[in-house]
């Protein structure tokens, strides 16, 4: 089960949650062999980097190529950015280096196709958006991503009851006294078990997000 566009956004903002990715997990990305710190990271961002390349008009393959010049970046220059004293945020980092990239394939993209006497080179172009725009775009598909994160862990830790009343309520916005009959659940069941999965999901984003 996927989660609308903007839900996590919508749910995660009520609670200020999204400030900056802990800075413990930063870290440790230094080490390239802490393969737990890597496989969390890569949980979060590589779905966030390749729906944001989409969305500026590029093919599968290249945003999955941009996913991994990104990732590559990182690996070679994480430990000069944790030294830096004006490192500002995290993610305000890491989109620079997928914007640079992703500019810079677009543009290699468009020449090719100028120096053919195409249009298409001129139509690349103008997929790459303005700066707050992009900003916007990461944001966006980052709260999304970290939500189903929690989300996928959390799903496991619950009753399978439990989890339909929260879905069902939360995320397909259906009635209560609907999902009370479809479950078989009292009205009291059903907001109790909402409020514990939201109770949970939440704790599992502050473990991966901190002031």
């Amino acid at each position: 089960m996927r989660l609308s566009s903007n839900f996590g956004r919508k749910f995660l903002a009520l609670e200020t949650l999204m400030d900056t990715t802990r800075f413990s997990l930063i870290l440790r990305l230094k080490d390239v062999d802490d393969v737990i710190a890597w496989d969390e990271f890569t949980a979060i961002y590589s779905a966030v980097i390749y729906r944001v390349a989409i969305k500026r008009g590029l093919q599968a393959a290249d945003a999955e190529n941009i996913v991994q010049e990104v990732f590559s970046a990182v690996v070679c220059s994480v430990a000069q950015w944790v030294e830096r004293e004006n490192r500002g945020k995290f993610r305000a980092w890491l989109l620079r280096i997928a914007h640079n990239e992703s500019v810079d394939l677009m543009t290699r993209k468009a020449t090719r196709s100028l120096g053919k006497g195409g249009d298409a080179g001129y139509k690349l172009m103008e997929q790459i958006p303005a700066p707050k725009k992009l900003e916007e775009m990461f944001e966006t598909e980052y709260q999304n991503s970290v939500f189903q994160w929690a989300s996928d862990q959390v799903k496991d830790s619950v009753t399978k009851l439990n989890w339909q009343a929260f879905w069902m309520t939360s995320i397909e916005g259906m009635p209560v006294d609907k999902v009370t009959q479809s479950l078989g659940m009292s009205r009291g069941q059903v907001y109790t078990a909402k409020s514990r999965v939201m109770a949970k999901i939440k704790k599992r984003v502050k473990q991966f997000e901190t002031e």
